[in-house]
C-alpha cells in the first residue's frame, strides 16, 4: 500500500520511521496539501494530511481522480476537511481521536503561569541586566474563577489541575458533562461563564456554530481584565473583535497557540520575511499578547501517537477491517 505523507517535517519522518512496517510504503512531501500539490498523490493508494491542509471540494475531487480513497489525518480536528464532499467521492477520513490531552492541557497551564507572571518579560530583563521588578506585577491564581469551554478530555484535564491551584471551575459544553458534578466542577450557561470568569479557556472544536464564537457580543459580556487562552483552534476567535478589545483594555492577557489565518504562517521559518498578516502583526504589538506557534501538542509522547495510530488505520484500511477513527459525514 502506497501511502503520500503531506506537510511532513524532520520530527513527522523521525516518528513514522519508528512506527512504519512492511505493510506500507511511506513517501514523504514537505508541501502542504492543497488543489496545487494534489497531483504528488499520483500512483499511491491513501495520503496522509496534517491540521493546516486543504481538503475542499476541489481538493478532493482531485485526489479522487487519482484513485486515491483514503485520508489519513495526523490530527483530532477535521474542520479543513468538506465531509460531504468525500461522503460522496467515496474518500474515506480518518484521524487521531487523541494523542496526548496532556501536552496540550499542561501547554495551557503554562500559558497562563507565563501571562499572569509576565516571565516572557522577566526573561528578556535579565539577560539585559535588568532585574527592576517594575511593570512585573502577577496576580494569584488561587481562589480565581476559571472558565473552560468545552468537556473533552483537554478541557477536563485543564480544569482538573487549576482545582489543584485553588481556582474555581466553570464549565460550558453543549451536553451534558456527568464527571463535572463528580469532580467539583459547576456546569453553566456560556453567558454566566463569561460574566464571572477570570480566565476563559477555549477547548472546543471548530464547527459552524463555534465559527468566531468569541466576538464583539461574547467579550463584552467578559469580566474587566479577562485572561483569555485558546488552544483549540483558531477560528474559535473573532480576531478583529479582540484586537478592539485589548485596545480598550477590556481583555488584560491572551495567550494563543491557534490563530484564524495560521495556515499561512505556522510550522514555517518567516523570520527572513515580511509579514502581511496586518491582524497577526497587530496582535504581537502587544505586551500583554503572548503567542506559540500550534506547539501545544508537540511532545515525544504525543509525536509516537499520532506515528502509531496514523499507521494502524492505513493497515485497518489496507485490509478493509473496521475504521475505528473514521468520521463520518451527517447532516
Amino acid at each position: 500500500m502506497k501511502v503520500a505523507i503531506f506537510s511532513t517535517k524532520p520530527y513527522d519522518k523521525e516518528a513514522l520511521r519508528h512506527y512504519d512496517n512492511d505493510e506500507v510504503d511511506l513517501s514523504y512531501f514537505e508541501v502542504p496539501l492543497n488543489i496545487a500539490t494534489a497531483h504528488y498523490a499520483q500512483g499511491f493508494d491513501a495520503v496522509s494530511a496534517f491540521v493546516n491542509d486543504d481538503l475542499g471540494e476541489a481538493t478532493l475531487a482531485k485526489l479522487a481522480e487519482y484513485g486515491i480513497r483514503l485520508v489519513a489525518l495526523r490530527c483530532a480536528g477535521f474542520n479543513n476537511v468538506d465531509l460531504e464532499a468525500a461522503a460522496k467521492l467515496d474518500i474515506k477520513i480518518v484521524r487521531v481521536p487523541a494523542y496526548s490531552p496532556y501536552a496540550v492541557a499542561e501547554h495551557t497551564i503554562g500559558l497562563m503561569l507565563a501571562l499572569s507572571r509576565k516571565l516572557y518579560k522577566a526573561y528578556n530583563r535579565v539577560r539585559e541586566g535588568n532585574f527592576s521588578l517594575n511593570g512585573l506585577l502577577g496576580f494569584d491564581f488561587h481562589g480565581k474563577t476559571v472558565g473552560i469551554i468545552g468537556a473533552g478530555k483537554i478541557g477536563l484535564l485543564v480544569a482538573e489541575r487549576l482545582k489543584a491551584f485553588g481556582c474555581e471551575i466553570l464549565v460550558y459544553d453543549p451536553f451534558l458533562c456527568k464527571s463535572c458534578e463528580e469532580q467539583g466542577f459547576k456546569q453553566v450557561p456560556l453567558e454566566q461563564l463569561y460574566a464571572e470568569s477570570h480566565i476563559i479557556s477555549l477547548h472546543c472544536p471548530l464547527t459552524r456554530q463555534t465559527q468566531n464564537m468569541i466576538n464583539e457580543d461574547a467579550l463584552d459580556q467578559m469580566r474587566a481584565n479577562v485572561m483569555l487562552i485558546n488552544t483549540g483552534r483558531g477560528g474559535l476567535i473573532d480576531t478583529r473583535a479582540l484586537i478592539k478589545a485589548l485596545k480598550s483594555r477590556k481583555v488584560g492577557y491572551v495567550g494563543l497557540d491557534v490563530y484564524e489565518e495560521e495556515g499561512a504562517l505556522f510550522f514555517e521559518d518567516h523570520s527572513n520575511d515580511i509579514i502581511l498578516d496586518d491582524k497577526f502583526e497587530r496582535l504581537l504589538t502587544f505586551p500583554n499578547v503572548l503567542v506559540t506557534g500550534h506547539q501545544a501538542y508537540f511532545t515525544h509522547e504525543a509525536l509516537e501517537h499520532i506515528a502509531e495510530t496514523t499507521i494502524q488505520n492505513l493497515i485497518a484500511f489496507k485490509y478493509q477491517r473496521k475504521l475505528d477513527n473514521e468520521i463520518s459525514f451527517s447532516k
